[in-house]
Order: structure tokens, then sequence, then C-alpha cells
């Protein structure tokens, strides 16, 4: 009887795993296809040479797709998953407000701002927290406090946010990236799209670049000093965001963003090995001799 009832729960985990995969396949399939230009570049300038997974370089704003390298593959989002997390919490929350630390946030793995139950900090210094130095921990006590206690909740409005965005080959199953391998996915394209979206919000601009900055403990009446993981902020000239990210599974990868007078580009890279930071500095260079090119010819 017990081997029955044992092969009987392996059948219903297997079944319930193919329709989950079925699900997730569906859900890609069934979003209309993106169909970014071709890339094509003007006179004397050559296309970047491009070795991560998927990559695209978008315009920010008008969304024109100056790149792309497989840009509407599924792929593991890792921590870029927060710009999302970020940007709901600006949504929803009240940077004012003491967030107190349960449990949960404190047993998340991975990188971490270093929360201990019933450590006390604004929300505004929680989000820095989780996009300077990517803490899984921030990023967890943010959506539970700002779900009002709900997670869940504070998913449901994460993947509104990203449709929102026009993000459609995109979902969430968690606020910090962590992998899941069925139902947590989206693509460079996508990713693009949510940081442009962002970057709209003059917070979410603000905190994304900034390269350095001090949050406050409160209940232990102590400040840490936080460094920006994305090494374009102070390498990269006009560098103004936007997230790292990094799991096992996903690989390294990295959504960056600069400014140059009134052009604003975003490049992404995904799966992209410890070249992250050269190819999207490349992909950024490209963009930028390109909009001044088209500048030139519109003058």
């Amino acid at each position: 009887m017990k081997t029955r009832n044992y092969i009987t729960a392996i059948l219903f985990l297997v079944i319930t795993l193919v329709m989950q995969v079925a699900l997730a396949a569906n859900l890609a399939a069934s979003q209309p296809a993106v169909i970014p230009p071709s890339n094509i570049s003007p006179p004397n300038v050559s296309l970047p040479s491009v070795t991560a997974e998927a990559a695209v370089l978008m315009v920010a704003g008008t969304r024109q797709v100056l790149f792309d390298k497989d840009a509407n593959k599924i792929m593991y989002p890792a921590s870029t998953t927060k710009m999302v997390t970020l940007l709901t919490a600006l949504r929803h929350g009240k940077l004012t407000d003491v967030v107190v630390v349960g449990p949960q946030a404190v047993d998340i793995e991975g990188s971490s701002l270093g929360l201990k139950l019933f450590d006390e900090l604004t929300l505004q210094d929680l989000l820095y927290g989780m996009m300077l130095v990517s803490g899984n921990d921030a990023s967890y006590a943010v959506a539970e406090h700002v779900g009002g206690g709900s997670v869940a909740k504070f998913l449901g409005w994460m993947n509104e946010e990203a449709e929102k965005a026009g993000a459609m080959r995109t979902h969430f199953t968690n606020p910090h990236g962590l992998p899941d391998p069925i139902n947590h996915f989206s693509t460079a394209y996508d990713l693009a799209l949510i940081a442009t979206s962002g970057l709209a919000d003059q917070e979410f601009a603000k905190i994304v670049a900034t390269p350095v900055q001090t949050v406050q403990f409160i209940n232990r009446g102590q400040t840490k000093q936080l460094a920006n993981t994305n090494k374009l902020l102070f390498t990269y000239t006009g560098a103004s965001g936007v997230k790292t990210g990094e799991t096992r599974a996903a690989g390294k990868c990295l959504v960056a963003s600069a400014k140059r007078g009134n052009v604003q580009l975003i490049a992404v890279v995904l799966n992209a090995g410890d070249n992250r930071w050269q190819e999207a500095a490349q992909l950024l260079d490209y963009g930028f001799r390109v909009m001044e090119l088209k500048r030139k010819a519109a003058s």
C-alpha cells in the first residue's frame, strides 16, 4: 500500500510539472511577437560583437530598438527582477514608512543587506539596500510590508506593472529573482521596456543612479554604507542605472542605462558571463554613435 501511494504521489508530481511547463509555454507563445528593427548600422559604424545569450539596445522613451540578439528569448531575469519590485513599491508604498523585518525575509538566500529579525528601516532605505547591494532579504521585506503582509498581493501588483510597461513575455513569482524553473521569466526586450518605464519615475531614476548610499538601522542605532554593484556607475560616462543580476541558472546579467545630452539608452545583456560590463558599454557606445549620426543627418 505504501509503495502504491508513493508511486501515485510521484505520478501526481510529474503531471503537475508537465502542466506547469505547458502553461508557461502557452503564455509565452500566446503573446504577440515583438519584431525589432534589423541590426543595420549606418556607414562607418560597426555592429557590436555580443557574446551574451540575449541582448538588446533601446532608446529610452521612444522604445526604438537599435540592436538585438535573441531579444525575445525567454530567460531567467535573476535580480533584474528587482526593477519591478522597486517600481511596484514606489507605486504602492510610502517611503517614510518604518518597516519591521520579519522572519521570512531574514531567511532568504543569496545576496543580502544583512537584515536581522525585527530590524527597523525606512522603506526608502530598504529600497536602496535592495537595489545597490541587491539584497534579497530587503526585497522580501519590501514586498511583505507594501503588500500589507501579503507577498502574493505584492506579486500581483508586480505582474500588473510589467504588463503596463508592455512586458508581455514576463512573469514573476518572487520579488528578488531567485530562480523558479517554471513561472519566473522575462526577455531582454521586456527588461528594457521595464527599465524605460522605471526611469520615467523620478524616485526610481534617483535610486538606480546612486553609486553609494548610507542606510540607517533604526533599532540598532547604526548605519551602513552601501556601494552599488553596477560597476558602470563608476566607470562609464553618463551611466544612470539600472540593475545587475546573477544566479547560477541565469548567469551574469545587466540592465544598464546611460544618458548623454538628450539621449538616454538602455542596454540589456543576459547570461553574458564576465563580459557583461564590456558588452553593455560597447552597446551603449554604439547607440550613442548611431544617435549622433541620426541627429547630424536630420540637421
